[in-house]
């Protein structure tokens, strides 16, 4: 009996490269070119469009880079099995060689990449957990909202506070629901946000100033924030932070 075929969608900046894929891949049987991207951004959009099988993700690309991609394209409903394409062998192959689908080195040859689409086919869908090591900060929220995954700029964020299991992300226009650890968030987040308080991080960016208010019978400080009417309490254990910056 024929297998269905194998639906790719590639993504690399650079034309060039995307019409070699283009080539090779019309000369292997049982797959088919359903998408090209140009950045991560876009590979992701056609991801939930298109549900293809097999992600070709270059690593260096603009916007978002095949690492970060790759990462948001494991909460899909349907994942896509992941291939890296890239120029750069400094890349932490060894990680790649443990869990990812598979790397290819450009200059792509025919039989390595149809080796490696035949390792997807039966591989489906790929282990994402070698790629935490990669992993640079991210620019994005990968967050689900009614279906969809939509991508939240990490820059449009003002705060990230722990609820129960869940951590709210505040936006200027709405709230998210994350599965995420507050404390991970922190590690990878530090420089651009600060923990107020113990289940809190505020975007620095987004802190407009600091006063003493009285909330729900408790006296202390509150960061005002731009753009929404919240204040987040800094806890007394966080207040070195208030003198660190009135020192500056």
């Amino acid at each position: 009996m024929m297998q269905a075929p194998l639906n790719i969608v590639i993504a690399d900046d650079e034309p060039p490269a995307r019409n070699r894929l283009r080539e090779l891949l019309a000369e292997i049987p049982g797959v088919a070119l359903v998408g090209e991207a140009r950045h991560g951004n876009e590979a992701l959009e056609l991801a939930q469009q298109l549900q293809p099988h097999v992600l070709l993700l270059d690593i260096r690309m603009p916007n978002m880079d095949g690492i970060e991609a790759a990462a948001h394209a494991q909460k899909l409903a349907q994942p896509p099995a992941i291939i890296f394409t890239t120029a750069f062998d400094g890349y932490a192959i060894q990680a790649f060689e443990m869990n990812a689908v598979d790397y290819l080195l450009k200059p792509i040859r025919q039989e390595r990449l149809a080796a490696a689409l035949h390792k997807a086919r039966v591989l489906l869908p790929a282990q994402i957990e070698a790629l935490k090591p990669l992993q640079r900060m991210r620019t994005h929220f990968s967050v689900n909202h009614h279906g969809r995954i939509l991508l939240i700029p990490v820059h449009e964020v003002i705060y990230l506070r722990a609820e129960l299991k869940y951590v709210t992300l505040r936006t200027k226009e709405q709230e998210y629901l994350i599965e995420e650890s507050l404390t991970n968030l922190e590690q990878e987040l530090g420089p651009l946000f600060l923990r107020l308080h113990r289940n809190c991080l505020v975007a620095q960016s987004s802190i407009s100033g600091y006063e003493k208010r009285d909330i729900d019978g408790e006296h202390g400080w509150h960061a005002i924030l731009r753009d929404i009417p919240d204040t987040i309490a800094v806890s007394r254990r966080q207040y070195h932070l208030l003198r660190k910056l009135a020192a500056h």
